[in-house]
């Protein structure tokens, strides 16, 4: 929200690459500030063809001021190629906007090397520590926009933040989650003492084990591998089966917490987050409680051959490192 109302006005247009719910949620919270914006959509489980949003970029003839693009799409688990959107772009004028909110930390997104405007993230996913923080990135091209922007901000004023923290007494316009910072200050070092290529890799091998161990089980990610996300798997639930019940299952019988479908997708999807500080045991652990809990509900899986399976792709990741 602080990204729409401090670079857009009311009335402006904007281009939404919109595969998820929260590329969706983007598009309304800049409808809601008076935004006209225009959605590329993909079917949930794909990505956005690139031409296309090249495509409807050229046709505007440079009236968009922002693209907005969310970089990990946690609803469909699909990863929404960033570094290929602003190069489709070429010198289109306007801001790139993306949501990296479960992004940042996990895979890559090089904001000054890609041209990319705006980064948002939080501080609850790949930079492992408890909500209460969002942090912005700005490129010297959006703070000028933000001069332009004519959308009434108080709180959500990131002009206003720079400048009280480029004071000889530098602070935060209001009160700071000081435990979330001094969290968040532990996380970076921990990411810092990894080496980030390292905590890539990690999210790679977390990835491909989890969806080794899916489909060892005989179920099916919903993206394919080739537009996946590291951060989250997506898998489709046996036809006939609502997906609220094997979460719900799966938490009372056996205290795994699997995230559930989102909108169009809410009964017929389960989601395994793997990021952050997330371990191989407790994906193991998740693996198996999804297996037993599906053949309580009566749709037996290979429970036992998906364990085995995602251990497999393990030692091979580890193997390779060596």
């Amino acid at each position: 929200e602080a990204c729409v109302v401090n670079f857009l006005s009311p009335g402006d247009r904007v281009l939404s690459v919109n595969n998820g719910h929260f590329c969706e949620r983007f598009a309304e919270i800049a409808e809601r500030y008076g935004a006209r914006v225009d959605r590329v959509p993909a079917e949930w489980g794909l990505p956005v063809p690139i031409d296309a949003i090249a495509e409807r970029a050229r046709a505007a003839r440079g009236e968009y001021r922002a693209i907005l693009v969310t970089q990990s799409e946690t609803s469909t688990g699909v990863h929404n190629d960033v570094r290929a959107i602003r190069a489709a772009l070429g010198d289109q004028p306007a801001l790139l906007i993306v949501d990296a909110v479960s992004s940042l930390g996990a895979i890559p997104l090089e904001t000054d090397a890609w041209g990319v405007d705006v980064v948002i993230t939080g501080s609850q996913k790949a930079l492992m520590s408890p909500p209460g923080m969002a942090f912005v990135g700005v490129s010297d091209r959006a703070w000028a926009a933000s001069q332009r922007a004519t959308t009434p901000r108080f709180y959500l004023d990131l002009g206003r933040g720079r400048t009280e923290i480029h004071t000889p007494n530098p602070s935060t316009p209001f009160t700071t989650a000081v435990t979330v910072a001094y969290a968040v200050h532990e996380a970076l070092a921990l990411i810092r003492e990894e080496g980030l290529e390292r905590v890539f890799e990690r999210h790679r091998r977390m990835a491909q084990m989890v969806r080794a161990g899916i489909r060892g089980m005989g179920l099916t990610p919903l993206p394919d591998d080739a537009h996946a996300v590291d951060t989250v798997t997506v898998v489709r639930m046996p036809a006939g089966l609502d997906a609220n019940e094997v979460v719900a299952r799966a938490r009372e019988r056996y205290h795994v917490v699997l995230g559930g479908g989102i909108r169009r997708l809410e009964h017929a999807v389960v989601r395994i987050g793997h990021l952050g500080y997330t371990q191989p045991e407790t994906l193991v652990a998740g693996l198996e409680a999804l297996g037993r809990t599906l053949g309580d509900l009566g749709h037996r899986v290979e429970t036992g051959a998906g364990v085995e399976a995602a251990r497999r792709s393990l030692r091979a990741a580890a193997g390779r490192r060596s």
